[in-house]
C-alpha cells in the first residue's frame, strides 16, 4: 500500500509558507472584531473575506459536513464551535480556529481572546490566565521541537509547562488537558499523520527531523478534561462547564532550524522566552 512520507522536501516546505501567512492574516483580521456585540458569524465572514482576497480557500470548508470558514468556541466550548448569530458578551473567552489552503498546501492556527468586561475584572483575569497558560504551553511545545528527538517529547514539554503553572483558581485543581483531541501533521491535507499529543505518552512517536511539519495545538480547561459533543454534532464542550482555551500554530522543521509558518515573524517573539531563535526556510 502506498504511504506518503510525513517528511516534506525543502521545496514543499517553502510552498507551505504562503498558506501559513494567509491563515495568520485571517486571524489578524478577526482579532479586533472579537468584542461585545459582534456575532460569531461576523467573525467567520471576515475570515472568509481575507482568505479569498489572498487567492486561497478555507480548508475548513473542505471538511465533509462543515460549511464555515472558522470554528468559534465560547467559554465552556473548547473547540469546533460553529459560527452562528450568537452575540459575544463582555467577559467571554473566545477561541477562533482557522485554516487556509493555497495552491494545494495548508495552514492551520488558533487564538483565544477574552472580551473586556470592566464590571467583572475577576472573571476577565481568570480567563486571561487560562489563555496565557494555554498559549505558553503551545510555545513550550514549539520550542521543544527545535531540539527534541521524537514527537512524544513535545507532549511532555506541553504538559510540564502546564503543570508548572500551578492549579486553576477556578477549580483548585491542575488545569485540564483534553485527551481526545490532539495536534497533527499538516501539508497537502489539513490533517495528516502523525498525531501530536499534548500530554506525556509511553510511545516516543516518530522521529523529529528536517521536513517535519506539525500543527501544535494544546486545548486546556480551567477544570476537568472530560468533554461532550453538543447537539450540533460539532461543538466540543466541557462536562463540568468550566472554560476552555485553544491555541495553535503550524510549525516546520528544516535543515536550518524551525519556522512557525502561521506567524509573520516565524515565531520569534513567542520563542524568545525559551531561548530559541527561528530560522527562515531557505529557497530550494
Amino acid at each position: 500500500m502506498f504511504r506518503r512520507s510525513i517528511y516534506k522536501t525543502p521545496a514543499q516546505l517553502q510552498a507551505m509558507v504562503e498558506p501559513g501567512l494567509i491563515t495568520a492574516a485571517a486571524l489578524d483580521a478577526i482579532r479586533p472584531l472579537i468584542r461585545a456585540g459582534v456575532t460569531t458569524l461576523e467573525l467567520d465572514t471576515q475570515a472568509n473575506r481575507t482568505i479569498r482576497s489572498r487567492g486561497a480557500e478555507s480548508n475548513f470548508q473542505l471538511v465533509r459536513g462543515y460549511h464555515h470558514t472558522v470554528c468559534v468556541s465560547v467559554n465552556e466550548e473548547v473547540v469546533h464551535g460553529i459560527p452562528t448569530d450568537r452575540v459575544l458578551q463582555p467577559g467571554d473567552i473566545v477561541s477562533v480556529d482557522c485554516g487556509a489552503q493555497y495552491q494545494g498546501w495548508n495552514g492551520d492556527s488558533a487564538i483565544s481572546v477574552v472580551v473586556p468586561d470592566p464590571d467583572r475584572p475577576e472573571i476577565v483575569a481568570l480567563r486571561e490566565e487560562l489563555s496565557r497558560v494555554t498559549e505558553g504551553s503551545m510555545w513550550a511545545g514549539i520550542a521543544a521541537m527545535a531540539s527534541a528527538t521524537h514527537i512524544g517529547d513535545l507532549g511532555t514539554a506541553i504538559q510540564e509547562y502546564i503543570e508548572a503553572q500551578g492549579v486553576s483558581e477556578v477549580s483548585g485543581e491542575p488545569y485540564g488537558i483534553l485527551r481526545e483531541y490532539v495536534g497533527h501533521g499538516i501539508g497537502r491535507k489539513m490533517h495528516e499523520a502523525p498525531s501530536v499529543f499534548n500530554y506525556r505518552t509511553p510511545d516516543p512517536g516518530p522521529e523529529i527531523k528536517p521536513g517535519l511539519v506539525l500543527a501544535i495545538e494544546p486545548m486546556v480547561t480551567a477544570g476537568g478534561e472530560e468533554t461532550y459533543i453538543e447537539d450540533d454534532d460539532w461543538t466540543v464542550s466541557t462536562v463540568d462547564g468550566t472554560d476552555g482555551s485553544h491555541w495553535e500554530h503550524s510549525v516546520a522543521l528544516h535543515a536550518g532550524g524551525i519556522w512557525v509558518l502561521t506567524s509573520p515573524d516565524g515565531g520569534a517573539a513567542g520563542l524568545a522566552p525559551f531561548g530559541v531563535t527561528p530560522t527562515p526556510i531557505a529557497l530550494p
